[in-house]
């Protein structure tokens, strides 16, 4: 069962969290931002995974702590999850529609954290949700999970529409790279021997 349970407590959040690969998308997520727990519901839901949060954070400050440490347990709970990744598919990539919004994503479980990105956010504010913190969340989750990780807005005016976009599509293209290459269910896949 590729599962994981992350524990993080510092002085500015207190996150657990639990993540199965191989679920049914269903997810309980109490992060302390509305819009947060939107976009980590519906990541959950199209990516097959099950997925648990809950994150008590400093959001008297702001909701700069909350969401990147969010996204650090996030990449961690995959990167234990996935193991030694042994016959996973490895890449995963989509161009995804969103409305008017048009999100391109590629991943690659390289055991090297990286995130490149293309994607302006025309506003500043999502309800109370600073659409800054999403390069924030993503560069934090790449880079615990070990991924290679590129998001491009290839279309989109509305703000909502982008981010949606973007963690729908982070969602899909994991959901094709961890899923199991049943040729080769027993071998990395890495000319190295590991990733």
């Amino acid at each position: 069962m590729r599962y994981s349970e992350i524990i993080r407590k510092t002085a500015e959040t207190d996150i657990k969290l639990t993540l199965l690969l191989d679920g049914t998308g269903r997810s309980e997520i109490d992060s302390g931002c509305g819009f947060l727990d939107h976009m980590l519901t519906l990541f959950a839901k199209h990516g097959g995974f099950e997925l648990t949060v809950n994150c008590k954070g400093d959001t008297y400050v702001d909701m700069h702590h909350t969401c990147e440490d969010i996204g650090i347990c996030l990449g961690k709970a995959f990167a234990e999850a996935l193991g030694d990744k042994r016959g996973i598919k490895r890449y995963g990539d989509i161009t995804l529609p969103m409305d008017e919004a048009l999100i391109l994503c590629a991943v690659d479980i390289s055991g090297r954290g990286g995130y490149y990105e293309n994607l302006p956010i025309p506003a500043k504010k999502v309800g109370a949700f600073d659409t800054e913190l999403v390069y924030e969340f993503f560069t934090a989750f790449a880079q615990n999970a070990g991924i290679t990780l590129h998001i491009r807005r290839l279309a989109g005016r509305n703000s909502h529409h982008i981010i949606e976009g973007a963690f729908k599509a982070v969602a899909r293209a994991l959901k094709a790279a961890v899923s199991i290459d049943e040729k080769n269910a027993d071998s990395v896949p890495s000319t190295k021997g590991c990733l």
